[in-house]
């Protein structure tokens, strides 16, 4: 029997990976049981598993799939654009998940980070990208002179981090996000260097 190619065991962990993400959202962790997961993935229990070894290894790799997807949007074009992309993106946009599904991924983790230790252990080695990504962004944006000087990068990664945090929250109240984009345009201008005229 041939063995199955690279590409198609990669396309199989995309497609568990994408319909796993809104099975998760839409159920939360408890909720996706394998029976939903079969349905969200079009795919048996057997082959789901054969890819990740249980329901907590499938949501981690979810999870840290996110993590770096987020993580390259920062290196790109900041933390703030994560922002944007949260409360700006239409359903079913073109080249990717609707960032609900995402938002749904980023509240499951935030809730079992309080409840189970277990989690938290194996998350905390995770964990660690988006905050980096976010870190050398900011050095870079400083070293080129568009960054404020009068603030320890640090200071500023984590006062970014605080509002992703306030605004998953905010979302996921079911909140209005229409009137959100002046709030990131302040938040942006927060960390800009002011260069004075005259």
């Amino acid at each position: 029997m041939p063995r199955v190619s690279q590409d198609h065991l990669a396309a199989r962990r995309r497609q568990i990976l994408d319909g796993s993400r809104a099975c998760f959202a839409r159920f939360g962790y408890e909720g996706a049981t394998v029976r939903r997961l079969e349905e969200a993935t079009g795919l048996s229990r057997g082959a789901i598993f054969h890819h990740f070894r249980d329901k907590e290894s499938l949501f981690l790799a979810l999870a840290e799939d996110d993590a770096h997807r987020m993580a390259e949007v920062v290196a790109e074009q900041g933390l703030v654009q994560v922002m944007r992309d949260l409360i700006s993106a239409p359903p079913g946009r073109e080249g990717g998940e609707h960032p609900a599904d995402w938002l749904g991924t980023r509240l499951e983790v935030s809730r079992r980070l309080r409840t189970d230790p277990d989690f938290r252990a194996r998350w905390a080695e995770r964990s660690e990208q988006l905050t980096n990504a976010t870190r050398e962004r900011l050095k870079r944006q400083r070293d080129a002179g568009n960054l404020r000087d009068d603030v320890d990068v640090e200071v500023l990664t984590s006062f970014l981090e605080l509002v992703l945090e306030g605004l998953v929250s905010h979302l996921a109240m079911g909140l209005p996000a229409d009137d959100l984009e002046p709030v990131l345009d302040l938040v942006e201008e927060s960390v800009r260097r002011h260069r004075r005229h005259g």
